[in-house]
């Protein structure tokens, strides 16, 4: 009897899988899940087994004669339910297999595992009893829990069941969590850096949004902690999201799975029905910090400026650590001449100037400079009517009686080298700021309107995830933290559902109007671009279980009744030969 494995090729651009002959000497050595070694095309590339059978048992259609030959197993890699799971994961969001066998496997090849380390029958610590109880029947929750409780009680009382996988928005979260629960006398590997480890058994496997495809013997439960934060999305193709990877590995293992979150996502509300554990209305209190809400519409003196009275208020308070955020980068993003009151526009394209660094009229849509002159009436006096976080900085500074240099501006992934000034009391920037600084007294959104009013149907959800990144930075505050929301939308139901704590009538109007639309979790949506897509787009619309229109950008726009419909349909376009697809399944930014 010959054995042959199919494999995947980790080479990127081909998404098939091939047959290969297992050689009489490695029968006994490789398995489902390993890295192995195999010709393709004239080179030896490395790949992946995803299935193991017999020549005799009709498991591949190439006759033995044709079959080359593995060349060696190279090391471990995902488990068989995980290569179950990829499997799964590759139809649900149209993407390619190996995106997640790479997600799945470690840095570097592992030869061989440690012997397994357990030590929870030793731990003395209760942890959460109710989620304790819930992971020791299998029974699956959403916890909610404001920011200012710390979720190590639920990760212990998890744990205490059995080897437990947490998934956390960060790695650097994930390293503190580890560093507490290894203080409880849990065996700890943290991931990816600690992928051997995990996959020899410890207690408790803690990591971001890929560790949801961790190798975990004999795993008991599944933990996602803040699962409304977009961090757990992949933002490259497949848009794959943690919390739902962790819900679907949880339902094929019949194992529990914990969601937990201060303000659920409407799927996690969807998804756990009435299976909630929330806090008592007096907990819940002191959990939150206090946000308040600051109509602009009311603040006729400071109307035309960012700054209203009760943040220059705040500034003046120079005990306050305070973090001001604003969405807009640059110094100023949409100008009008003083003279003439015309918009300021690039004089190629037409589009709205900003003015950039160096002081001169920049061109966000062509890249065209030039110097600040009306091409209308020749003037060279303009009115900021967006400002940009450097011309804030200015503001702020000037607001607060302190020096420019005493104001730390914070702007987003390209200054991560550049590292905050952590002595200041004033910081000034985008939703990078939430991230980078470490801790605050005070944090003021000074525009989220333009967050509200964003063109997307998550947009109220991005909105409480920013809140929630505020109100735990401020949490620690020995002052008192306050988190201050400037609005002329104060009626707006997530921002009332903030301020008041009631979160479940949010979530209820949410839910509602989702299900009106058929948007997701409700239906399936994916976005779709590409080259050479016009005729699959054409035979796309021919399918009566799927409704396909176009957008603004060029792309299309396809909504089913539930992802397998979608999912079955886009299969079928993406097999047309010469069509390049770019499929993006539950759309954040749409």
């Amino acid at each position: 009897m010959s054995l042959v494995a199919r494999v995947v090729p980790d080479v990127t651009g081909v998404d098939k899988v091939f047959d290969y002959l297992i050689p009489s000497e490695l029968h006994d050595v490789i398995a489902v899940g390993d890295r192995v070694r195999v010709p393709l095309h004239g080179r030896n590339v490395p790949g992946w087994v995803t299935e193991i059978g017999s020549t005799d048992g009709g498991f591949t259609d190439v006759e033995s004669a044709k079959l080359r030959t593995v060349i060696k197993r190279l090391g471990f890699g995902p488990s068989a339910d995980v290569v179950q799971l990829a499997q799964w994961a590759s139809h649900r969001w149209c993407g390619r297999l190996r995106a997640f066998f790479v997600a799945a496997s470690p840095n570097t090849l592992v030869s061989s595992l440690p012997t397994a380390r357990y030590h929870r029958a030793q731990i003395r610590v209760a942890g959460d009893i109710e989620v304790a109880h819930a992971v020791g029947e299998s029974r699956s929750l959403l916890v909610q829990r404001g920011p200012l409780k710390s979720p190590v009680d639920i990760m212990v009382g998890a744990a205490l069941h059995g080897p437990s996988l947490v998934i956390v928005p960060t790695v650097v979260r994930a390293r503190l969590f580890a560093s507490a629960l290894r203080r409880h006398g849990f065996s700890v590997a943290v991931l990816p850096d600690e992928w051997d480890s995990a996959a020899g058994g410890v207690d408790v496997v803690i990591g971001s949004r890929t560790a949801v495809f961790s190798r975990v013997p004999h795993l008991r439960s599944v933990v996602v902690i803040d699962e409304h934060d977009d961090s757990l999305r992949e933002e490259r193709t497949p848009t794959w999201h943690a919390r739902d990877v962790a819900i679907e590995r949880a339902k094929q293992m019949n194992i529990s799975c914990i969601l937990v979150s201060a303000l659920p996502s409407v799927t996690a509300k969807a998804w756990a029905g009435d299976k909630v554990l929330k806090s008592s209305e007096r907990e819940a209190s002191s959990e939150w910090p206090h946000i308040q809400l600051i109509d602009r519409t009311l603040d006729d003196r400071w109307s035309n400026s960012l700054l209203s009275s009760e943040f220059i208020a705040e500034l003046r308070d120079h005990s306050r650590r305070i973090v001001a955020v604003l969405n807009t980068k640059g110094r100023a993003r949409l100008l009008a001449c003083a003279s003439c009151k015309s918009l300021a526009r690039c004089a190629q394209c037409d589009a709205a100037v900003e003015i950039g660094v160096d002081v001169q009229f920049s061109c966000p849509r062509c890249s065209t400079q030039r110097p600040q002159v009306c091409t209308k009436c020749s003037s060279a006096k303009f009115l900021t009517l967006k400002p940009g976080v450097s011309k804030l900085r200015e503001e702020i500074a000037q607001a607060a009686g302190r020096k420019l240099g005493d104001v730390v501006e914070v702007t987003g992934a390209g200054d991560d080298a550049v590292p905050v000034d952590q002595s200041k009391m004033l910081f000034v920037g985008t939703e990078a700021a939430l991230h980078r600084v470490h801790e605050a007294d005070t944090v003021v959104f000074l525009d989220i309107d333009q967050e509200l009013a964003a063109p997307r149907y998550r947009a109220s959800e991005i909105v409480g995830s920013l809140l929630v990144h505020a109100a735990r930075l401020v949490g620690r505050s020995e002052l008192g933290g306050k988190v201050m929301v400037q609005t002329h939308s104060v009626d707006s139901p997530v921002l009332q559902a903030m301020a008041t704590l009631r979160i479940d009538q949010y979530l209820q109007s949410v839910s509602e109007m989702r299900a009106f639309l058929k948007l997701p979790p409700f239906g399936a949506l994916a976005q779709i671009s590409g080259t050479n897509i016009d005729e699959a787009i054409h035979e796309l619309q021919k399918n009566v279980f799927v409704h396909v229109s176009a957008a603004n950008d060029g792309s299309f726009l396809v909504k089913a009744s539930d992802w397998q419909e979608l999912a079955d349909a886009l299969s079928e376009i993406e097999a047309v030969k010469g069509v390049r697809l770019k499929v993006q399944v539950d759309p954040a930014r749409v």
